[in-house]
This record gives C-alpha cells, sequence and structure tokens, in this order.
C-alpha cells in the first residue's frame, strides 16, 4: 500500500471527512514522525511497531563497476521494529 491508496482507504471509510482534510491528517501525522527521528526521537505505535535511527559508522566500500575502493561517510538510518500484535497476525494467516 503506498500513502496515495492509505488516504484513499481513510476517505472512504470516514466520509464525514473531506479527501483533502484526511490527505493533511495523514500529512501532519507522518511529518511528526519524520520530525521526531530526525531529532534523535524513537516513535512507537502499540500494537504496529517503533521506529527508531540507528547509526552507521564509517567505512571503506567497493565500486562494484571498477572495483576502486571508496570511503563511505558515516550515516543514521531508519530502522523499524515490528510490534508483537502485528507478528502475530502476520503469522495467524499461515502463509509462512
Amino acid at each position: 500500500m503506498i500513502k496515495s491508496q492509505l488516504i484513499e482507504k481513510l476517505a472512504a471509510e470516514n466520509l464525514h471527512l473531506t479527501h483533502a482534510e484526511v490527505e493533511r491528517v495523514v500529512n501532519i501525522v507522518l511529518d511528526r514522525m519524520t520530525d521526531s527521528l530526525s531529532q534523535g526521537g524513537r516513535v512507537e505505535l502499540r500494537g504496529f511497531g517503533a521506529f527508531s535511527v540507528r547509526s552507521r559508522p564509517a567505512r571503506s566500500g567497493r565500486n562494484p563497476r571498477t572495483g576502486e575502493t571508496v570511503e563511505v561517510p558515516a550515516k543514521s538510518v531508519p530502522f523499524f521494529k515490528s510490534g508483537k500484535e502485528l507478528r502475530e497476525r502476520l503469522n495467524a494467516s499461515g502463509d509462512a
């Protein structure tokens, strides 16, 4: 599911809200999550999972095309850990 599909589904389920209002709410929620993560915080959605930021140290890498060694700078990356309820629902389907 992509963001536009989420907005469409929420708008269809909440007829008292306009499509623009639903889109605004979704954008605000995602922006606040991004703001929290960019400040080094953590976002936890009970039953769904938790988003956090992990630091990756600088390292030496290799250009696969030329084989040349390149320096990869340190960076921060998002990390997601699924919640217990999400894992249970995924495994209850029996498809695993």
